[in-house]
């Protein structure tokens, strides 16, 4: 954040980054004023979930609340877009009656309410290995599930190789390594997580699947076992109506990678039980990982704030007000984040944004949220970013 004082006012004069940061800031004072989360996490989640150097709230307050506000509504007056529209807190704060940072909460370290002695995972793709790896180098014995014996060898085949690295580079000794190995149970049958304390699903997103995960597992976890997943996307309420203890389920959406990335988003639902809430939060304490508390709706708080954002940079290219260079420049230059939009959209997937900014679309109805043509068009011609060596920008 320290990087950030002194350039935080001029930052919001720059016609590129003025145009996507107005919005940005803007929804994040909305989320706040709605009581869905609070300053701190809406701070901590764009820090640790992006590697932004400052949140949203800690730039308003740097740029200035009065300024921000003015800019917001003069661009309000032009688009006519509710987005647009400052939000009613964004007015208190440039009257001066507040601070958005007052806004955020002083909460203590949050405790286990429940023992957590055993942790399950089931799933073997890549986040559900590095959760498996985040869980083990925390000293917890991991049981972890895969639909087959070839699955199961290669999440340990893969924490092997991450763990080997990690010595080669000093941060790891031989004997710590051999103590997270371990800690390491590969198993074919869910049969095998009667006895954890907490399981975190990481398999494919799809609802029906994971419904018939959920209720399977309500049948095989003891009474008191937590039941967390790590979707992205979809509704928890619904895998926790799929068993018949609600209050036990709860969201931990890891960020990829999970042994790297700081960021967790635990996710309540109404029936989520507190103590379920505080122990996940204290798990994370436990296991190095920055929580930050939201509800159970799409996007949560990153997605949210981040895919609204990105989308805007790519409608600013649809209608010729700026080339894909221009906008990655500027950001890079005037906001200092690590990557501009469009490198980062290549990083996460076209097709994985496109998904994410329909779902905001259908939750909130705001026609500003409708997915940009320019975002439809990579990915109908296949151009899905990194990961197929072309997207907004060529990788060839």
């Amino acid at each position: 954040m320290s990087n950030f004082r002194g350039m935080m006012p001029d930052m919001i004069e720059n016609p590129i980054s003025q145009k996507l940061l107005l919005p940005y800031l803007n929804h994040a004072v909305s989320m706040l004023e709605s009581g869905y989360a609070s300053g701190r996490d809406i701070d901590a989640a764009m820090r640790f979930g992006c590697g932004y150097p400052a949140g949203p709230l800690e730039m308003l307050d740097q740029i200035g609340a009065a300024r921000v506000n003015d800019l917001l509504q003069a661009r309000f007056a032009k688009s006519g877009d509710e987005l647009h529209r400052p939000a009613d807190l964004l007015s208190k704060l440039a009257s001066g009656q507040s601070s958005a940072a007052d806004e955020s909460d002083s909460s203590s370290s949050p405790e286990f309410k429940r023992p957590i002695a055993k942790v399950g995972v089931v799933g073997t793709g890549t986040m559900a290995t590095g959760i498996v790896e985040v869980f083990a180098k925390a000293g917890y014995p991991v049981t972890y599930v895969g639909r087959s014996e070839d699955k199961v060898a290669g999440v340990r085949a893969a924490i092997e190789k991450s763990l080997a690295k990690a010595v080669e580079r000093g941060k790891l000794d031989e004997a710590g390594r051999d103590a997270v190995l371990a800690n390491l149970t590969g198993a074919t049958s869910r049969e095998e997580l009667a006895d954890v304390d907490i399981v975190v699903e990481a398999i494919a997103e799809d609802l029906e699947i994971k419904k018939q995960l959920f209720a399977d597992l309500d049948r095989i976890c003891k009474p008191g076992a937590i039941l967390a997943t790590t979707t992205s996307s979809l509704p928890i309420t619904v895998c926790a109506e799929a068993t018949k203890r609600p209050a036990d389920v709860i969201g931990m959406h890891f960020f990829n990678p999970a042994p790297i990335m700081k960021l967790v988003e635990v996710v309540t639902t109404d029936q989520t039980s507190p103590e379920v809430d505080e122990t996940v939060k204290a798990l994370c304490a436990k296991t190095g990982k920055v929580a930050v508390s939201c509800g159970d709706r799409a996007g949560f708080i990153v997605n949210c704030l981040l895919f609204p954002y990105l989308n805007d940079a790519v409608k600013m290219v649809d209608v010729g007000e700026a080339s894909i260079e221009e906008i990655d420049q500027a950001i890079k230059e005037h906001v200092r984040l690590p990557m501009g939009p469009f490198a980062l959209l290549d990083v996460v997937g076209n097709d994985v944004s496109l998904a994410i900014e329909k779902e905001l679309f259908a939750e909130f109805g705001h026609e500003g949220f409708a997915p940009a043509a320019g975002l439809e068009n990579v990915v109908a011609e296949g151009k899905l970013g990194r990961k197929t060596k072309q997207g907004f920008h060529d990788y060839n």
